[in-house]
């Protein structure tokens, strides 16, 4: 964990995940989101994508784990995250959540990130966070 004191821009974590069918499962679950684009083969098929893809905010909550585990670390808070999601995740591929340091306010307690996922070499996620970090 880092005292907000300690963070500086250029800062960066990562965290890789290989996707599988009960991590989707899984997610649908927890999320209540079964569109049949994640759940089923034979629609899967049939749509612009030819098979069934992750969640884009399957992927994305790699980001909250970062936060919450490595940088800043224990305690922090989201206040926001801006996401776009440029290519799918299919099941097998294993995705590589990066956060990165952009800027750090001392008065407000606040930390700004640049976020993307990468399969392979290929950004499928980007965006932006502000954590909050509590005294």
């Amino acid at each position: 964990m880092y005292k907000i004191e300690e963070i500086e821009a250029g800062m960066t974590a990562s965290y890789s995940q290989t996707i599988t069918d009960a991590d989707i499962k899984d997610f649908a679950g927890i999320s209540g989101d079964k569109n049949p684009v994640h759940m089923d083969e034979v629609y899967a098929k049939e749509s612009r994508f030819e098979r069934r893809i992750a969640h884009g905010m399957l992927s994305s909550s790699f980001f909250s784990a970062l936060f919450g585990t490595q940088l800043p670390g224990r305690g922090c808070v989201y206040v926001g995250q801006d996401l776009k999601f440029r290519k799918p995740v299919y099941i097998g591929d294993t995705v590589t959540a990066t956060i990165e340091v952009t800027s750090v306010d001392l008065k407000r307690r606040r930390v700004f990130f640049d976020t993307y996922c990468k399969v392979g070499k290929s950004k499928v996620i980007t965006g932006t966070a502000e954590i909050y970090i509590p005294e």
